[in-house]
C-alpha cells in the first residue's frame, strides 16, 4: 500500500525447506519460496497492517499523514532475506535493478523484520548501510545488542541475555544445578545457549552434555540428540530451540519415551500451542512472552471475503489451502472451486487464534514505535493541537534518531529502547499443565521483570506442576548437598558440580551446606560429633570432686591423722624406755614433718593457681627434707651412741642433741634455699596444657624452671641415699636399740618410690602425672611412719610388758 510513508515489513511466511549444493562452476538458480505457509507468521503480517490503517485513522498520531508499507516473505531463508533487503531499498537508485523487481513506492523510512536473528543479522547489514532503522518483533538474539556492528537495531522483544539470565535464575531457585542443554544449530540457538551457559556458570550450574539440531539436518542427527537424551542422567532439560527444531525433537523423543524429564523451554516454543501435543512434556517451565490484547484486532483478521483474499497472492494460497478449493483463475490443484459460502470464522487456524498474543503484540508495537519516531521528525505539537507536514522530505536517519527517544504507552503496555536498543525486559512464566480433561494447557503462573531490584525480579502467584504432574520439585543434581561437618572434593575429570563429601579433619569444622573448606576450632574450642560446631574444651584437673582426688585426699588426711596419733602414743609414753631410747626429741620433729608430708598432696588437688603452683613443689621439697634429715640424725645418732662405747672414744660429745638440731635444720636449710632461688628466678605457674590432648585442656603446674625442679628433687634423694647407706652400716648392731634395722627398710621403700616415680612422672598424662607424684609422696610418707613407728606403737599398746628397761637389757644380754 502506498503512502507519505512508507514502512517495510519481512516475515518468514513460508518455511523454505530445501537444502541446496553448490559446486561454484555454475550460476545457481534463483531460489524460489515455495513451502507451506506459517498461520503465525501470516497473522503477525496483518497485525502490521491492522497497526498502520489504526495510525492512518487516528487523530492524534500522524494526524494528516498516510503510512504506507510494503510486506515481504523471506522464506525463512537468508539469501532470500537478502534479496528481500535489497528490494526495500530501491528508492534509492533503480539503475542496479530489473524493472521486474522493483517496487514502485519508492525507499522505505524504516523496516519491521525479521522472525529470526540469523535472517535479521543479514538485514540488518545491508539496510543499516543506508541508516534505515530496523525494528525486529522476534529477533532475540544478543549479539544484536552490539551497536558496533549493528548500530540500526532495534526490537520490541527482550534480548536473549535477559532471558539468558532468567533462565539461570529459574534453575538457581529450584535447585537444579545438574542439567542437560539442546538448542538450535543457528544464531538464535548458539548465541541464546552460550549466554545461558555463561549465565548458569556463574550461579554455579553444571552440563552434563550440550547438543545441537537443525530442521535441516538428516533423522541420523536428531536420533543421536534422542538418544544422548535418554541416556543422560540430568533430570532437567535447557532447550534454547526454535519451535521447528523441538517439534522434530519432540517427535523422535514420542517413538521410545525417555525417562521422565523436566523441560526447560526458551520464549521461542514454550508458548507455542502446536507442541501441546506432547503430553510426556508436561510440567514444562519457561519464560514467555507477555500476553496482550489488541482491540479490534480479531474482527480485522476474520474480516476477509473472497475479493479481498484474492488481491493477495499470499492471501489467496492460504484461503485455498484453508477451505481446498480454487479461488478464481488461480492456478492451483485443487478441483473445486470457491463458490463464496466458505466463512473464515469457522475455521480453526492459529490465524485467527487472538487468545494468545505475545509476538503479535511485538509487531504491534514495533509498528507503533517507527510511528512515533516519524511523528517527532515531521509533526509539531501545540497545547492544543498536532500539525503535520506530509511534504516534509525526511531521512531515515531522522527516523533513526527518534526512534532512540521514543517513550510512550499503548494499550497499557510502555515503549522504549536502552542504548542497545532493546527494551525492559518482561516475561511470563509459562507451565505446562495438565487439564481436568487429561490435555495439557499453557498456564501463566509468575513474572519476570528485569527492571526490579535483584531477588526481586521473579512474581510466582500460582502453583507449579512440574514433569509428569507432580507438584513435588525434582531433584536434578550430579552430587547431594554435602551436610554441615563435611567439606566438597571435586571428583575427578568431572564439573564442579560432581564432588564427594568428605568429613573435616580432626580439629576442624564446616557449619554450612556445601562448604568447600574445614577450618580449625580455635585454641580452647574443640569439634563437636557432628563437627559442625566448635564447643569449649573440657578443662581437666586433678580436683576434689573425682573419685581419685576424693581417694587421694581421704589417704592424705588419713595420714595426718595416723602421724598425729602416733605422735599423742609417744608423748603419752613419753618416760617409757622405748620412747627415751629412740632419741625422743627427734621422732617428735619426724612425726611433725611427717604430718606435714601427709597434708602436702592436698595442695597438689584442686584448680592451679599462683599460689597452690608455688606451694605445692617447695612445701613438698621441703617438708621431705625435714623428714629425710631426722631420719639421717637417728640414724647417725645409732652409730655414734655403739662407736661411744668403745674404750677412749668420746664421739658422742661432738654429737650430742645440739648437734642434731643444726644437722637437721642445716640440711634443711639448703633445700630452703634451692626452692627460694626457684621461687625467684622462675617459680611455677598455673598453665593450660593444649597439646597432650587435643580434645581437652589440662589445667596444670608449669615446673617454671624444670632445673629447679631436678635439683629440689635430686638433693631429696641424695639424702635418702646416705641415710640408706648408714643404716646399712648399722643394721647389725644389738636389736634392742637398734632402729637402723627399720631405717634401712624405710629407706629402701623411699628409694623404691621415687626411681619408679622418675619414669611414671614423665609418661603420665593430664591428671595422672598429678596423681603420680601424690602417690609417691603418700607411699614414701606411709613407708616411713610403718617401718619406724609401727613397731614400736605395737609395744607401747599390745605389749606393755616388753617397754620395760629389764627387757631391753635382758634381751640385749642374750
Amino acid at each position: 500500500m502506498d503512502g507519505d510513508y512508507v514502512i517495510g515489513g519481512v516475515f518468514s511466511i513460508r518455511y523454505y525447506e530445501q537444502t541446496e549444493m553448490h559446486n561454484y562452476t555454475t550460476m545457481p538458480e534463483s531460489q524460489k519460496c515455495t513451502g507451506r505457509i506459517d498461520s503465525c507468521e501470516l497473522r503477525f503480517s496483518r497485525a502490521m497492517v491492522f497497526a498502520i490503517e489504526e495510525i492512518n485513522n487516528s487523530t492524534e498520531l500522524l494526524p494528516g499523514i498516510r503510512l504506507g508499507y510494503q510486506i515481504y516473505d523471506s522464506c525463512s531463508s537468508v539469501p532470500l532475506t537478502i534479496q528481500v533487503a535489497v528490494q526495500l531499498l530501491n528508492g534509492l537508485d533503480q539503475v542496479f535493478y530489473t524493472r521486474d523487481n522493483c517496487s514502485q513506492s519508492g525507499m522505505v523510512t524504516a523496516v519491521v523484520g525479521e522472525s529470526g536473528s540469523t535472517p535479521s543479522i543479514s538485514m540488518s547489514r545491508i539496510v543499516g548501510s543506508f541508516n534505515i532503522p530496523q525494528v525486529s518483533h522476534l529477533a532475540t538474539c544478543a549479539c544484536l545488542s552490539d551497536k558496533q556492528q549493528y548500530p540500526n537495531f532495534f526490537r520490541t522483544i527482550p534480548s536473549d541475555q535477559f532471558q539468558a539470565d532468567a533462565l539461570a535464575k529459574l534453575l538457581k531457585n529450584f535447585g537444579w544445578t545438574w542439567i542437560g542443554a539442546v538448542r538450535s544449530d543457528s544464531v538464535y540457538g548458539n548465541n541464546g545457549m552460550a549466554s545461558f551457559l555463561l549465565a548458569a556458570q556463574k550461579e554455579g550450574i553444571c552440563v552434563e552434555y550440550s547438543e545441537s539440531l537443525h530442521r535441516t539436518h538428516p533423522r541420523s542427527r536428531i536420533q543421536r540428540v534422542a538418544e544422548v537424551i535418554r541416556r543422560s542422567t540430568a533430570v532437567v532439560i535447557v532447550a534454547f530451540a526454535a519451535a521447528s527444531e523441538m517439534r522434530l525433537l519432540l517427535q523422535e523423543l514420542s517413538l521410545q519415551p525417555s525417562p521422565p524429564r523436566q523441560w526447560i523451554g526458551s520464549e521461542s516454543w514454550i508458548t507455542n500451542p502446536k507442541l501441546l501435543k506432547f503430553s510426556f512434556c508436561a510440567g514444562a517451565i519457561g519464560f514467555g512472552i507477555e500476553q496482550a490484547v489488541i482491540p479490534g484486532l480479531k474482527e480485522f483478521l476474520l474480516d476477509l471475503s473472497p475479493s479481498k483474499v484474492a488481491a493477495s497472492p499470499v492471501l489467496t494460497e492460504f484461503w485455498e489451502k484453508a477451505f481446498n478449493c480454487r479461488l478464481g483463475k488461480s492456478a492451483a490443484i485443487y478441483e473445486r472451486v470457491c463458490d463464496g459460502t466458505e466463512n473464515i470464522q469457522t475455521l480453526n487456524s492459529p490465524y485467527a487464534d487472538t487468545s494468545q498474543l505475545r509476538i503479535t503484540n511485538m509487531v504491534y508495537k514495533a509498528v507503533y514505535a517507527i510511528a512515533h519516531a516519524i511523528h517527532n521528525a515531521v509533526c509539531q505539537d501545540t497545547n492544543s493541537t498536532t500539525q503535520c507536514d506530509k511534504f516534509t522530505r525526511i531521512e531515515s536517519k531522522q527516523v533513526f534518531t527518534q526512534l532512540k527517544k521514543v517513550n510512550f504507552s499503548k494499550n497499557g503496555y510502555n515503549v522504549s529502547f536502552d542504548a542497545n536498543g532493546d527494551p525492559v525486559a518482561r516475561y511470563e512464566l509459562v507451565n505446562w499443565q495438565k487439564s481436568e480433561s487429561g490435555s495439557t494447557e499453557m498456564v501463566a503462573v509468575g513474572h519476570y521483570d528485569a527492571s526490579l531490584p535483584v531477588g526481586q525480579e521473579f512474581i510466582i502467584n500460582r502453583n507449579l506442576t512440574f514433569l509428569g504432574g507432580d507438584k513435588q520439585v525434582p531433584v536434578s543434581v550430579c552430587s547431594g548437598s554435602c551436610p554441615p561437618g563435611t567439606r566438597k572434593v571435586l571428583q575427578k575429570g568431572k564439573p564442579i558440580c560432581c564432588y564427594d563429601c568428605i568429613p573435616c579433619p580432626e580439629g576442624e569444622i564446616s557449619n554450612t551446606t556445601d562448604s568447600l573448606d574445614c577450618f580449625p576450632c580455635p585454641k580452647e574450642f574443640w569439634p563437636n560429633a557432628e563437627r559442625d560446631t566448635c564447643f569449649p574444651k573440657p578443662v581437666e584437673f586433678l580436683s576434689f570432686d573425682e573419685v581419685l582426688g576424693i581417694i587421694l585426699a581421704a589417704f592424705s588426711v588419713a595420714g595426718a591423722c595416723f602421724a598425729i596419733i602416733t605422735a599423742a602414743i609417744f608423748y603419752h609414753h613419753r618416760t617409757s624406755p622405748i620412747v627415751r631410747a629412740n632419741n625422743s626429741e627427734l621422732s617428735f620433729l619426724l612425726l611433725f614433718s611427717l604430718t606435714l608430708c601427709f597434708l602436702c598432696p592436698l595442695t597438689f588437688i584442686g584448680a592451679p593457681s599462683d599460689w597452690s603452683c608455688r606451694l605445692r613443689h617447695t612445701a613438698f621439697g621441703i617438708t621431705f627434707v625435714l623428714c629425710i634429715s631426722c631420719v639421717l640424725g637417728k640414724t647417725i645418732v645409732v652409730l655414734m651412741a655403739f662407736r661411744a662405747t668403745l674404750p677412749g672414744s668420746n664421739v658422742m660429745k661432738w654429737f650430742g642433741p645440739t648437734q642434731q638440731r643444726m644437722t637437721v635444720v642445716f640440711f634443711t636449710f639448703i633445700q630452703v634455699l634451692i626452692c627460694a632461688i626457684w621461687l625467684c628466678l622462675r617459680p611455677p605457674f598455673p598453665m593450660k596444657n593444649l597439646t597432650t590432648f587435643k580434645e581437652r585442656i589440662i589445667l596444670e603446674c608449669a615446673l617454671g624452671s624444670a632445673i629447679g625442679f631436678w635439683v629440689v628433687l635430686g638433693y631429696i634423694g641424695l639424702l635418702a641415699v646416705l641415710c640408706f647407706v648408714l643404716a646399712v652400716l648399722a643394721r647389725k648392731l644389738p636389736d634392742s636399740f637398734n632402729e637402723a634395722k627399720m631405717i634401712t627398710f624405710s629407706m629402701l621403700i623411699f628409694c623404691a618410690v621415687w626411681i619408679t616415680f622418675i619414669p611414671a612422672y614423665v609418661s603420665s598424662p593430664g591428671k595422672f602425672t598429678v596423681a603420680v607424684e601424690i602417690f609417691a609422696i603418700l607411699a614414701s610418707s606411709f613407708g616411713l611412719i610403718l617401718c619406724i613407728f609401727a613397731p614400736k606403737c605395737y609395744i607401747i599398746l599390745f605389749k606393755p610388758e616388753k617397754n620395760t628397761k629389764k627387757h631391753l637389757m635382758n634381751k640385749n644380754e642374750s
